[in-house]
């Protein structure tokens, strides 16, 4: 908005870092200006995606990308532009939004369209098949991919009643109560939906153990780039324990205390903040904070100094200082009066693997109490010893594709996933490389 507000204005802005707060450069064109500058003279093929086709020889505009996409890919558009003698891209400056079709419901219920339906066969689950090819749409949002039947024709929908209908980009077409998928990959216990109790349920946790929820953000501080901008650092730049009162009297901690925050694997350090604005009996502490840097090198408005020590397995990040005022180009970093900008608490997770999914499960358990004399604000300490136990206990709880594998793959292939590789990549090895762990 202010780029396009400062153009009618009649100033040349080269790029989004001079008009956006806090000189956030919008992020298609910082990939387009990257990828220009890594293939400066097209040699490594890459430098074509970005040249403009209007002007070449330069680099391709945000206005021109959009532009293209506008003119190109949205139904519909270019003609409703053109009865207010407007160009797509101004169409959408203007309104922001395009409804493309109203009233689309639930497309699981669409009857599949006749010129879809060339030479179908139906097998006995009621899933048909076309050798329609796929027609081409501008919606590119990633589906799974079902598997084709043994003649080559296409999944397109389910047959009821005689009719055949869009269903769902399930293997059987329908919303599956029972999961075969997860049945014949080993996991019969978890193929209905039932409750799995976690590592952090109740039942799991011993008597002085609570929940420490590492992953809620800030509002000022939503994402990692938003600690760029100097005015969100001013308002939002330390991440306190949270805790509630009723939970805090039991520990004997107020506000402001220093705690010492104990996970499997080691502990962090950090200052107490007692608020009704948590549930009791749990914790909380913000993940977008603590940044660090070893010596002078680095970002000097959100990153802390700090020495690292080690001794055999044992970790250790302290804090030397914190955050300063300095002089530089922007008066403002003269300005600042803050020093604490939070602690990495990241460093003293240890590796949760979920079993199906392998993403990582963030929840911790944890024990709080007041810290020991002598820790400081930042203090972080971590067994990699006990870290490695842990991740080989959660890796114990998979079930290895060499032994539990249908068909000699790494993964059910039709699983949703937006980059997918090609379907050879998916085969198990015929003769795996074993790798020895200790």
């Amino acid at each position: 908005m202010m780029r396009a507000a400062r153009e009618r204005l009649g100033e040349e802005i080269k790029d989004t870092r001079e008009v956006n707060p806090g000189e956030v450069w919008e992020e298609n064109e910082f990939w387009m200006e990257l990828t220009w500058r890594i293939d400066p003279d097209g040699s490594l093929g890459i430098r074509k995606f970005v040249e403009s086709q209007k002007n070449p020889g330069k680099r391709l505009s945000v206005d021109e990308y959009y532009s293209y996409i506008f003119e190109n890919s949205v139904p519909g558009l270019k003609e409703k532009a053109a009865e207010e003698n407007l160009t797509p891209f101004d169409f959408m400056r203007r309104y922001g939004a395009f409804e493309i079709r109203k009233k689309v419901g639930a497309i699981y219920e669409e009857r599949v369209p006749v010129e879809e339906l060339e030479d179908v066969r139906v097998d006995r689950f009621g899933r048909a098949y076309t050798k329609t090819t796929k027609p081409a749409s501008p919606n590119i949002v990633p589906i799974p991919t079902i598997d084709a039947d043994a003649e080559g024709r296409r999944f397109v929908g389910v047959k009821m009643d005689d009719e055949i209908f869009r269903g769902f980009p399930t293997p059987s077409g329908r919303l599956e109560f029972y999961s075969h998928t997860l049945a014949e990959w080993g996991w019969n216990d978890w193929a209905i939906p039932t409750y799995i109790k976690s590592h952090v349920h109740p039942d799991n946790l011993d008597e002085d153990q609570t929940i420490l929820i590492s992953t809620f953000r800030l509002p000022t501080q939503i994402h990692t780039r938003s600690a760029n901008a100097k005015w969100l650092d001013e308002i939002s730049h330390t991440n306190p324990l949270w805790i509630h009162p009723s939970h805090a009297a039991r520990l004997n901690i107020r506000t402001g205390d220093m705690v010492r925050v104990e996970t499997e694997i080691g502990y962090f350090v950090v200052r107490a903040w007692v608020t009704e604005g948590i549930r009791p009996g749990i914790v909380a502490c913000s993940h977008h904070m603590g940044r660090w840097k070893l010596k002078d090198e680095g970002q000097r408005q959100m990153m802390a100094t700090v020495a690292l020590n080690r001794q055999g397995n044992e970790w250790g990040l302290k804090r030397e200082r914190g955050v300063a005022p300095y002089e530089s180009n922007d008066a403002d970093t003269a300005r600042i009066w803050w020093t604490d900008v939070g602690v990495h608490q990241n460093l003293t997770f240890p590796v949760h693997p979920d079993p199906i999914s392998g993403m990582h499960c963030w929840h911790q358990a944890v024990r709080v109490r007041l810290a020991d004399p002598g820790d400081e604000r930042g203090d972080i300490h971590v067994d990699t010893a006990k870290s490695h136990e842990v991740y080989r206990k959660w890796l114990a709880m998979t079930k290895p594709a060499d032994r539990f594998s249908p068909d000699g793959t790494r993964r059910p292939y039709w699983l949703l996933r937006p980059l997918k590789p090609a379907r050879e990549v998916y085969r198990l090895p015929e003769t795996p490389d074993l790798v020895a762990v200790e």
